[in-house]
Parts: C-alpha cells; sequence; structure tokens
C-alpha cells in the first residue's frame, strides 16, 4: 500500500513537470535567432519521464508479494480480510491489496502455572505444546484474533484447562495418575483451541513441583508402605513355609500309611495262602491216610453225595464204629512196623500179657510172634 502511495505522489509530481516543461517551451523567446528557455524545458521532460518511470516500477512492486514457506498470506483491502489466502510463494495482487504472513508451522512454547489439587495443595506445573495454525482459515484466525494469537487465546486456555483438570485431583494421586492427567488436559485443551482454529499438535507435563512439606510427607508415606509391605512379605514367606513343611509332614504320613496298608494287605495274603496250604496239606495228609486205612483193611472209599468218602467192606457192608477202631489200630501197626529200624529194645516193660509188649518211649514198639 506504502509503495502505492509512493507511486501516486512521483505520477503527479511526474504530470506536473511535464506540464512545465510545455509551457516553458511556449513561453520561450527569440535571443541571437534562437529560443531561449527550450533546454530547460527538455530537462523538464526527461526528469518528469524518469519520476513516471519509478512510479511505475512502485506500481508495479505494488501489485507482486512473495510469501515465505511456512507462512500463509491473508490478503486485506484496506483493512478488510479477503476471503482466500496466499500459500508461500510470489503472487500477484491489486495494488491496493495488503499481505499478512500467518505463521502456520508447528511452533512450540511452555508455560509455567501454579496450580492447586483437589486438597489444597499448591503445585508448580511446566506445562509445554506443540501447536499450529489452520493454513485453510488462516483469514478467520487473522480476523477474529490476530497475529499475537498465543497471548491472545493460547495462554489463557492453556491455564483455564491445566488448572481445571488439576482440580479433580489430589496431590498425591497427581503423581501416580500423570498419564491420565495428560490426557484428559490435552483432550480440553484441544477442544478449546480448535474453536480459533488452532490445531493442538501434541503436549506433556515436563514438570511438577510441590512444597518441600508435602515431598516429605509423601517421602516418610512411602517408607512407610515399603516396611510393611517388607513385613508383610516376610510373614507372608513364614506363612508360605510353614504351610509347605505341614503338607510335606501330611504327604509322608500319608505316604507311610499306605506303605503300612500294603504291607498289612501283603501280609494278610501271604497268611491267607500259608492257611491255604496247610489246609490243602491237612487235606492231603488225611486223604492218604484214609487211602493207607482202607488199603490194609481191604476196604473201599465211595464218596457220597453230600461229599463225605464212606468205607464199606469187601461184602459190602459199611464200616461201623468198632470195624473203624479194630481198621485204625492195624493202621497203626503198619505204621510202627514201617517205621521199625530192625533194633530189638534192651529192656521190655509188660503188664504180663505175654501177647503186648511195650517198648521204650522213642524206640517203637513190636507185637510178638505167635
Amino acid at each position: 500500500m506504502v509503495s502505492l502511495v509512493f507511486a501516486v505522489i512521483l505520477a503527479a509530481v511526474a504530470v506536473g513537470l511535464f506540464v512545465m516543461a510545455g509551457k516553458q517551451a511556449a513561453s520561450g523567446v527569440y535571443v541571437n535567432g534562437k529560443v531561449q528557455g527550450k533546454n530547460k524545458a527538455l530537462v523538464m521532460r526527461l526528469v518528469s519521464a524518469g519520476v513516471i518511470l519509478v512510479a511505475l516500477v512502485l506500481l508495479i512492486s505494488s501489485m507482486v508479494v512473495s510469501v515465505d514457506t511456512g507462512h500463509t498470506g491473508v490478503v486485506t483491502t484496506f483493512g478488510r480480510v479477503e476471503n482466500y489466502t496466499f500459500d508461500s510463494g510470489v503472487h500477484f495482487k491489486a495494488p491496493w491489496n495488503s499481505v499478512v504472513e500467518m505463521d502456520n508451522r508447528v511452533q512450540k512454547s511452555t508455560v509455567k502455572l501454579e496450580c492447586f489439587s483437589s486438597d489444597i495443595q499448591e503445585v508448580n506445573c511446566q506445562y509445554t505444546l506443540n501447536y499450529q495454525i489452520a493454513k485453510s482459515n488462516a483469514q478467520d484466525i487473522y480476523r477474529v484474533v490476530g497475529v499475537d494469537y498465543f497471548d491472545t487465546v493460547i495462554t489463557p486456555n492453556v491455564a483455564e484447562s491445566v488448572k481445571t483438570i488439576m482440580a479433580h485431583y489430589t496431590a498425591e494421586s497427581l503423581v501416580s495418575n500423570r498419564d491420565t492427567l495428560a490426557s484428559e488436559i490435552e483432550t480440553l485443551l484441544s477442544d478449546q483451541l480448535m474453536k480459533y482454529n488452532i490445531e493442538l499438535v501434541s503436549t506433556a507435563i515436563e514438570d511438577m513441583d510441590f512444597t518441600d512439606e508435602f515431598t516429605n510427607a509423601v517421602e516418610a508415606k512411602q517408607v512407610a508402605v515399603q516396611n510393611k509391605l517388607k513385613a508383610t512379605t516376610e510373614q507372608e514367606q513364614k506363612t508360605m513355609e510353614a504351610q509347605q513343611a505341614a503338607e510335606r509332614a501330611k504327604i509322608d504320613a500319608e505316604a507311610a500309611a499306605e506303605v503300612a496298608k500294603i504291607q498289612a494287605k501283603a501280609d494278610m495274603e501271604v497268611a491267607k495262602i500259608s492257611a491255604d496250604s496247610a489246609e490243602y496239606q491237612g487235606r492231603k495228609d488225611a486223604a492218604i491216610a484214609l487211602q493207607r486205612l482202607a488199603s490194609i483193611n481191604g476196604w473201599s472209599i465211595v464218596q457220597g453225595e453230600d461229599g463225605v468218602n464212606h468205607l464199606y467192606k469187601p461184602d459190602g457192608t459199611e464200616i461201623t464204629a468198632a470195624d473203624l477202631e479194630a481198621g485204625t489200630n492195624n493202621l497203626m501197626t503198619y505204621y510202627y512196623v514201617s517205621q521199625w529200624n530192625g533194633i530189638l529194645p534192651t529192656y521190655y516193660v509188660s503188664d504180663g500179657n505175654v501177647s503186648s509188649i511195650l517198648l521204650p518211649a522213642g524206640t517203637g514198639s513190636a507185637q510178638p510172634e505167635p
């Protein structure tokens, strides 16, 4: 706009000089056959031509504008913001238009704040944000806020968002919930800045500082918690070891009981087998004795329907008790004779009956020959 004003002024001056030069040439007088003042008019015309040339250069320069990289050119006409913008590069415009450059790159700023937690603890916070304006709406930002949008819009909204969210947390929970806190602040701040066509790229809580009294109290509490945790851990370790020892003792006792049970069962099986063997041997011996009894006496053995063996004489009559007693004596005599070693005794004991002789104990007995 300044170039245009200068161009207009210079053009007016050039026109005036050109008119004056014409008048000067027309009003010249002849001296010695020559017109006086003609050279002066020529000089004035040359000067006016130069002024016009300068005015044209200024006029052309006022129609060309260059927008730097990373900026957006906002076009205004006598202070009124147009609805279009220029990207970075060289552009042509009307001489009466002005271009204001708005930085659309990602910018970084840090804000230091004094906040309070929900339990009225003072917190000094250092909050950093990366932001950029919406390039397509740069003219709206300029129209509503201007070029100083950081101090006008961003700083107050950062302070409001950070203080609002921090007031929902206790001082102690601010540290343990730092990630959640940062996310909530960023969400609230992003919504606030978007109203002004400012995009929030990223944020970070770089530092939170508490009073010395609160810091000391937190440290003391942490020490107490750690001591309690240590004691609890040691007690749980002892309890676990006691439970393991009791479990091992239980397992050992159950194993010993199982072994004893198995041993007892094995002993019972052995006893049963021994009893069965003895019973079998007894039956076997009894069967052998019965066979010998029948054989010596000429009897026969017949097993009845009830499973009981019966003895019969050669004539088919069943053996009586008297017959059985006599037959048993015959069997005993057979045993005596079969076991005699052939040596006669050195002395005899008799009841006076020569039909019977008692031999010494352990030497057997013999019936005298008739």
